[in-house]
This record gives structure tokens, sequence and C-alpha cells, in this order.
């Protein structure tokens, strides 16, 4: 938890500044890859998921260890051929939990949020999902456990395969000659990022381009068609929780529909988004039919709305650094009661840039959380101690939020109405 938090307090300024570089050349190349909002919603999306996994809040089935420890032939040290082994072997793992995920209809709720951006840039690389609470794909992590890979070298690997798929999540680089042929590219990804019948399902290889190429998932970027972003049942929202849980929601609301107990059970298994017979009739669902020809979700924010959303994403960031650096000093329960927080104050302003008058009903109940905080422990999760008036700017800036979302609600949404009509 603590080792976790503090690779993340390293690696978070290197990913904000490479998204602000991609904004930055966008704006030089006039081709603007990065609008404000899907940024802002992308980010705030890596921080709950981030905030998630520094806390735990999932469960291992099987773990590693133990499977390790019942099929091991060999057994390695943790050399420097331990962690080439087992990143292979986690980048093996990872293709078919990627693939799984996009083929099985209850599994695509935990990845849907990857890919509901609408836009293919750095920041929606952070679009990682809070909804995976149970962790189901060890046992793809064979092979290595086969092989003897320590449990440490897994451990150490994992996080660092993760960030590096950060940087092919781009569209300013084009294609990167032979490389091509053994790492996934930025093209690559782009064509897995697509919803082009064309582009469909394939590419779900993380590192090496190999596992796709040698299980028939391949598919190369065409000139003649140009990837179209996003999800066919887009999620018209930037609330990261939402999105989140948008797929299982509708999942439980077929299931409890469905009128044959097959289709009641079935429905979980069976290909990513599949409905019993004549749903689609009795209880349509908006579907991208054309991808050529569609809307992408904004809503008509203004400008003013954009900058107070960057300003409250930046000032989350801020409370994020201080439980990751703290985490040992706030201690056990109380790093949940602060992961609450953070998880509430997400959720509220998200709510606010979607343009929704319940954010008011969101911002009472996190002001009341914070206060409540600050009443019961004293202050801040002891902040205090780094800054004597920690107190007075939490209360201040509490205070302030809850004016402004109101304000925005009551003049400035009606505002914009008005103007747009």
């Amino acid at each position: 938890m603590e080792e976790y938090g503090k690779i993340l307090v390293f690696v978070m300024p290197i990913f904000l500044i490479l998204i602000l570089l991609e904004k930055l050349y966008g704006h030089y190349k006039g081709e603007n890859t990065s609008p404000n909002m899907d940024s802002i919603s992308s980010v705030s999306s890596g921080m709950v998921n981030s905030v998630k996994d520094v806390l735990g809040l999932s469960i291992t089935l099987i773990s590693y260890d133990w499977i390790a420890s019942k099929i091991a032939i060999f057994h390695l040290d943790a050399t420097i051929m331990a962690y080439i082994v087992g990143f292979i072997a986690i980048d093996f793992y990872g293709y078919w939990s990627h693939r799984l995920s996009h083929q099985i209809n209850f599994l695509w709720n935990k990845h849907a949020i990857h890919h509901s951006s609408e836009e293919f840039n750095l920041a929606c690389a952070l679009r990682q999902p809070v909804s995976s609470f149970v962790n189901l794909f060890t046992f793809l992590l064979i092979p290595a456990a086969l092989l003897g890979v320590p449990s440490k070298v897994i451990a150490i690997s994992l996080p660092i395969h993760l960030f590096l798929q950060f940087w092919y999540h781009t569209k300013h680089i084009k294609k990167i000659g032979f490389l091509e042929n053994i790492l996934v590219s930025p093209s690559h990804h782009r064509v897995h990022h697509a919803i082009n019948p064309e582009y469909m399902d394939k590419n779900h290889s993380q590192i090496f381009i190999i596992w796709d190429m040698l299980f028939g998932t391949f598919q190369e970027e065409l000139d003649t068609v140009p990837p179209v972003f996003g999800i066919t049942r887009p999620a018209k929202t930037w609330n990261p929780i939402r999105i989140n849980f948008q797929h299982l929601c509708l999942l439980i609301t077929d299931a409890w529909r469905a009128e044959s107990w097959n289709d009641k059970f079935t429905i979980w298994f069976k290909p990513t988004g599949w409905r019993p017979e004549n749903f689609e009739e009795k209880y349509p669902v908006h579907k991208i039919t054309n991808v050529y020809d569609f809307e992408k979700y904004a809503t008509n924010h203004s400008k003013k709305l954009m900058i107070w959303s960057m300003t409250q994403a930046i000032i989350t960031l801020l409370f994020i650094t201080y439980l990751y650096n703290s985490i040992a000093i706030i201690g056990l329960p109380n790093v949940f009661v602060y992961g609450a927080f953070i998880f509430v104050t997400v959720y509220s302003y998200t709510e606010l840039m979607d343009t929704r008058k319940i954010s008011i009903f969101w911002e009472s109940i996190r002001f009341i959380f914070g206060i409540g905080i600050i009443s019961f422990f004293g202050d801040w999760f002891g902040m205090n101690q780094l800054f004597p008036y920690a107190n007075y700017i939490i209360i201040g800036y509490l205070t302030l939020s809850l004016i402004v979302s109101i304000y925005f609600v009551s003049v400035n949404f009606e505002k914009e109405k008005v103007a747009v009509a």
C-alpha cells in the first residue's frame, strides 16, 4: 500500500507533464486531440483508480504465491533473467485477460471505462477501472509459476508493465518502422480503441504485438479507414464512476427483466453486448450504428465551468498526493475514510461537469463529509503539523466549492441554456 503510493507520487507528475506536452504539441500542429473536459474526465478516472489500487480495494481469489508453491518446476532467483521471463509471462497474461474482457459480457464492465473516451490521447490511458474488485485472472500467470518466477519479481514487474502502456495512447506518433513487428505501437493501439467494424476487438497485446499475430487478432491500421474512437453504447457522461458501472447496471436490469431463467443466467457469459431476444426493441439503449456520423458527447458548458473543473482536478491531485505521502501517518482505517472523500469529490465535480443539477446534492454531501472529518479528528489527517493553518484552508476551500457549485447550477447553467436557444 505505502510503497505503491510512493511510486505513484513519482510517476503522476511525469504523466501529467507528458499530457500537457501532447496538448501543446497538438495546438502547435493545429490538431487538438485533447479537449479539456475529456482530459479532465480521464485524469479524474486515473485518480479514483489509483486510490482504489493504493487502498487495496480488491481481492485475488487465487494468489500467485499459492499457484507457484503447488506447480513450480524450477525455482528462479530474482536475477535479470527472472525479470525478463516474468515480464514476458505478464505480457502473455495481459493479452489474454485483455482479450477476455472484450469478449465476455460481465468482464466488459471493468474495461469499458478505458474505451469510453471519444478521443485518443495520453490522458485516456488513465481511464482505468474502479469496478474491478475481484481479480479473476491470476491463473493466466501459470507459465511464470511453472518456471518458479519469484512473487517479488511479479509484484515489481506488474506496475512497470502497466506504466509502459501509457506512451502509445496518442494520434501524433504515426508508424514506428520495423518496431511495428515487435512492439505495440500507437498505430496498433489506435486500431484497438476504434469502433470501426474493420477494427473491432483487434490488437489486444499490451507490450509485444506478437501475441495478436500468434492468436489471430492482429489488424494493421489502414490508410483508407481512419479510426473512430469510443464505445458503441456511448457513455454520455464525464463522470468516471458512472461510466465504471453503466454496463453492469444494464446487465442487472436485463437479467431482471428476462423472462427465461436461462437468459437470466447466461447473459453474464454471453459475448459482449448480447441481450435477450427482442430487448433492443422492447428496452432500447442508444447505440452508434454509423461510426462516421454521430455526435460526440459535449455538454454546453461555459469556459468558467471548464476552468473550475480543471481547478477541482488539480486540488484533488494535491489531496491525493498528501494521502500517498502520508499513508503510514494516517494509518488504518483512516486511509479508507480519506479514500471515500476522494471518491465523493470526483463524483461531485464531474456531475457538475455534466451540468447536472443534482451536483449540488453531492457537493453538499462532500462539504458535510469534509467538515465532519476535521471536527472528528481535530485536523485534516495530521496536516496541521505541516501547515499550521491547514484546517482553515480546507474549510475555506470546501465552503468556496459549495458556493461555486450553487452558482453554476442556479445561474451559469441557465445562462448557457438561453445562449444556446
